[in-house]
């Protein structure tokens, strides 16, 4: 009984962050940015990346970003950790932000700033204060590629 209980939870608690996200990412900001610029940046809600999976293929990621000190940083669950880590592209990936997509943008580890970056999001996003529980295994600042636009 209490097996199936933990599985019914962990569903809800899953079911509950999928909506929680897709209700925040639904009203996000969706201003056009025409070169890379992270000041401008600050005001939008969500970047796309797209990784390169070996079993998978191209797969588009839509997460929540924080600009710390002129840099866009982004904090990762487990899934998309996983993808990160197994990108056959890495460690650039596509990226999609202010009405704008970057061929090459290069994936640094901010694992040292993943508390400021945490600090960060909860600040910027009230939905924050349930999306903290769960596991943010890589945190990572983005830079394009110095050929990037």
């Amino acid at each position: 009984m209490e097996r199936s209980w933990c599985r019914e939870a962990s569903w809800l608690r899953g079911l509950v962050f999928a909506l929680l996200f897709a209700l925040s990412t639904g009203c996000a900001k969706q201003a056009v940015v025409p070169t890379w610029d992270p000041a401008a940046f600050r005001s939008l809600d969500t970047l796309e990346f797209l990784t390169v999976g070996p079993d998978e293929g191209p797969h588009w990621s839509t997460v929540w970003l924080v600009v710390l000190d002129d840099h866009v940083y982004i904090r990762l669950g487990s899934r998309a950790s996983g993808r990160m880590e197994h990108n056959a592209t890495k460690p650039y990936v596509r990226v999609r932000i202010g009405g704008k997509e970057y061929e090459r943008v290069r994936t640094e580890d901010a694992s040292a700033l993943a508390a400021q970056v945490a600090d960060a999001m909860a600040a910027k996003y009230t939905t924050d204060v349930f999306v903290h529980y769960v596991s943010h295994p890589l945190t990572l600042r983005l830079e394009p590629d110095s050929g990037a636009p």
